[in-house]
């Protein structure tokens, strides 16, 4: 069966005059495409589901690509959204904030670790500042040559969440809308898969705060060790998720306040790309705890959005777990990683490429002349290939 072509980067443009968190109505993943990879992934040499999760895979991306077999992916990118957080002067974080504008040029010379698995996969990267504190410019942009990181720059630091609003209405408006432009500017561009990933000390306490208010869970099930605090720095990353979730609690039923109140200009700027992607019908691999956090909310906003993504590693924070359960999703990869920067999503593109490989390359039963699963009675005793088949 030939699908209809893929409606991938279909336009639906940010509206700069557009308020708040409205987006679009995200379409739904292509049916027809589904249905015939489904088919197609009987008929291929192999006892059924004997590739596992590598089918449930090769499905999701003829849904996303609207043809079955998927085509090949032609531009990964790797967004990193960096942003300081005030609540890292809670004593939260092992780190000084100077870490974040420090490793924003790392990113831009090409030095991190998100560098370094982007090459190994294909992919470039884009580094974005949206809350950088600092004054000083962080030039270039990126590794291909990108705008400069500070050129959606919100504002300095996100305000500290135990005691005040992280950003004012218009700077969340703002930074959601700076999302959805990143998002639009990548897919314009030509990119088919995105991997989000961010950089800020302290980010994971917002991020924890997010997920126990999205979720209703308390602050011990949601905290974690983050950049490896020691004890005394947990009991304070503690208080501190204690002290916002009182913050935030008023405003549940509101995910783009959640993200005002306790969140942070790179938590609403990712919030907007994963939505503005579902939105372009473009594919997303989800990284760790805040990419998770965020995209929890971008579910709210969006609703559907998540129908586009997959979640691609496990963390070791145990709000990234809550997270995607609530999400329904399964992580590709378990490594033990907890250094963000969209590192475990870029771990699981082999994952996608294999599963788009097998679905479009495999021979089918007729094609190779190979006899297909016996019926019972059916004379082929166990010398089939479909032989102890699931």
């Amino acid at each position: 069966m030939r699908c209809r072509p893929s409606g991938s980067g279909s336009k639906d443009p940010v509206d700069p005059d557009a308020s708040g968190s409205a987006v679009p109505a995200v379409p739904p993943l292509d049916s027809d495409a589904m249905a015939a990879a489904r088919q197609r992934q009987t008929e291929l040499t192999k006892p059924p589901g004997a590739l596992g999760r590598l089918e449930d895979l090769s499905i999701w991306l003829a849904g996303a690509q609207a043809t079955c077999p998927p085509r090949p992916f032609a531009r990964i990118r790797a967004v990193v959204i960096a942003g300081d957080h005030g609540v890292a002067q809670a004593g939260v974080s092992a780190f000084p904030s100077d870490v974040t504008a420090q490793m924003v040029s790392n990113f831009a010379a090409g030095g991190a670790a998100v560098n370094v698995l982007a090459r190994q996969v294909g992919a470039a990267v884009r580094v974005v500042d949206v809350s950088v504190d600092t004054a000083r410019p962080l030039t270039p942009g990126g590794v291909d040559g990108s705008a400069a990181p500070e050129r959606y720059r919100v504002r300095r630091s996100s305000g500290r969440i135990d005691r005040t609003d992280a950003l004012s209405v218009a700077e969340a408006d703002a930074a959601f809308a700076v999302g959805r432009l990143i998002a639009d500017e990548e897919i314009d561009a030509g990119a088919d898969l995105l991997v989000p990933g961010e950089m800020g000390i302290g980010n994971t306490t917002p991020a924890a705060t997010i997920v126990a208010l999205l979720c209703d869970r308390e602050p011990i099930e949601v905290v974690g060790r983050g950049t490896g605090i020691d004890d005394q720095r947990w009991m304070l990353k503690t208080a501190a998720i204690r002290d916002a979730m009182r913050r935030g609690r008023p405003f549940t039923g509101d995910a783009h306040s959640v993200l005002r109140i306790v969140g942070g200009a790179d938590l609403l700027a990712l919030a907007g790309l994963l939505a503005q992607s579902a939105v372009r019908r473009t594919p997303v691999i989800l990284d760790g705890v805040i990419v998770c956090a965020a995209a929890l909310a971008a579910e709210r906003i969006a609703p559907g959005a998540s129908q586009w993504w997959v979640a691609g590693t496990r963390s070791t924070e145990p709000a990234q777990g809550i997270a995607l359960d609530a999400l329904g999703l399964t992580p590709l990869v378990d490594a033990g990683l907890r250094l963000g920067e969209g590192t475990g999503a870029l771990l699981a593109v082999p994952f996608l490429r294999a599963a788009q490989a097998t679905l479009a390359e495999m021979a089918t039963f007729d094609q190779a002349g190979v006899s297909g699963k016996a019926e019972v009675g059916g004379g082929q005793g166990d010398s089939g290939p479909a032989a102890g088949a699931p």
